[in-house]
């Protein structure tokens, strides 16, 4: 008798186990099939958006990176018979040509004869002008999650004017590619600027369509203004998800390498360092003349990405980080250690004020001057960084 109960035990705790495990390879096998499955970004989701668009004046917030299938979305929209009347274009421009900094005049897209009113500048919010005869507002550019890039002040300016005319505004998703972590300093209120406009980390993950929902919620547009919002989602998209840009965002992230680098070396935009700016791989090194001699250099020179490089014609010596796996946080060690390293004859000038508008404080510098840690360093963020946390989770539209 005992050993039949114990036969019949057996077979139970089998059939137990195969069940879980059944279960677990289901879902792994589940989890899996999401994960390869194409991420389809919103302006492809035709159905969500063009009925809000039907008989309406349109106006585009766009640049190169507002395409699909390699079409531009504006001459997709006018095919299928919506009524774009104007085009407003970020830095760079409308077409993603010009360089960082550069002045980009008011102009008419040679293809389909529309209005190009540039957002950068002195004019980098819509005018009430600017927004006559518009009925709603189509926002699609592609974002890397970065506090310092200024498309998200873009998007900024762009809900404010919309919430002041009382003008609906689209925002067609988009991937972020460096949404896997949450890293760097909260940005100080002294440090607004058009690099920073908002309190929260230097890679704060999230798409740009949820921060758009965080700009709103947070009442971030000031004089209690709330913009009639709406978010076109990603479809088959995590916040986990590897995703590479089919377009490059900005003339001087040209690839993958250099947009997962860019949140920590930009940080040497601040200094004296140069990050490869007039070179053929920008954002995936870093140097200086003043840096100890090393077999790795470069010479930056004049292109269409810079026109005016840092340290242009000055052979430049430091590191070569074209092939290595990204860091999936902020890293300090590169800039520390060129601090460190710098000439002492031109050491006082190692940091400019712009630092300080890239870090979102003025601690930065001075723990760095002071010698800290890393470690010491990135422990005084995080409570401000737990903080946001708490916030960011209100507007998330992905896991």
């Amino acid at each position: 008798m005992q050993t039949k109960n114990t036969y019949l035990f057996t077979i139970l705790l089998f059939f137990y186990f195969f069940t879980c495990q059944s279960q677990s390879l289901h879902k792994a096998i589940s989890q899996k099939h999401f994960k390869t499955q194409k991420i389809i970004p919103g302006a492809y989701n035709f159905d969500s958006y063009l009925p809000l668009l039907k008989t309406k004046n349109v106006a585009l917030i766009g640049n190169q990176t507002s395409e699909i299938n390699g079409t531009h979305l504006v001459d997709t929209l006018l095919q299928r018979g919506i009524n774009i009347t104007k085009v407003f274009a970020p830095e760079h421009g409308f077409r993603g040509k010009a360089s960082a900094g550069e002045l980009i005049a008011n102009s008419k897209d040679l293809k389909t004869g529309l209005p190009i009113i540039s957002l950068y500048g002195k004019h980098k919010k819509p005018t009430t002008e600017d927004l006559k005869n518009v009925d709603v507002l189509v926002f699609d550019i592609q974002d890397v999650g970065v506090r310092f890039y200024t498309y998200l002040s873009t998007l900024h300016y762009v809900m404010e004017a919309a919430a002041e005319q009382k003008i609906p505004i689209i925002v067609l998703d988009r991937p972020n590619p460096n949404a896997d972590y949450i890293d760097g300093p909260v940005m100080t209120p002294t440090q607004t600027s058009f690099v920073g406009m908002h309190p929260v980390p230097i890679v704060y993950g999230m798409t740009i369509g949820e921060y758009a929902q965080m700009i709103n919620g947070e009442h971030w547009l000031g004089n209690n203004l709330t913009a009639d919002l709406t978010v076109i989602p990603i479809k088959n998209y995590d916040h986990q998800s590897v995703y590479h840009l089919p377009v490059k965002p900005s003339p001087n992230l040209p690839n993958y390498q250099a947009i997962r680098l860019y949140p920590s070396l930009c940080l040497f935009e601040g200094t004296d360092i140069s990050v490869g700016r007039g070179t053929d791989f920008p954002f995936q090194v870093y140097g200086s003349p003043y840096l100890p001699h090393s077999k790795f250099s470069f010479t930056p020179q004049p292109n269409a990405g810079s026109k005016w490089p840092k340290h242009q014609g000055e052979v430049c010596y430091g590191r070569d980080l074209r092939n290595i796996t990204p860091p999936h946080e902020i890293n300090l060690e590169w800039l520390i250690q060129t601090y460190q390293q710098y000439d002492t004859s031109v050491k006082s000038k190692f940091f400019n004020k712009f630092f300080s508008k890239l870090a979102g404080n003025q601690t930065l510098e001075a723990n760095i001057k002071k010698g800290l840690s890393i470690k010491s360093i990135k422990a005084q963020w995080q409570k401000d960084i737990e903080n946001f946390k708490e916030i960011r989770k209100k507007y998330l539209l992905y896991k």
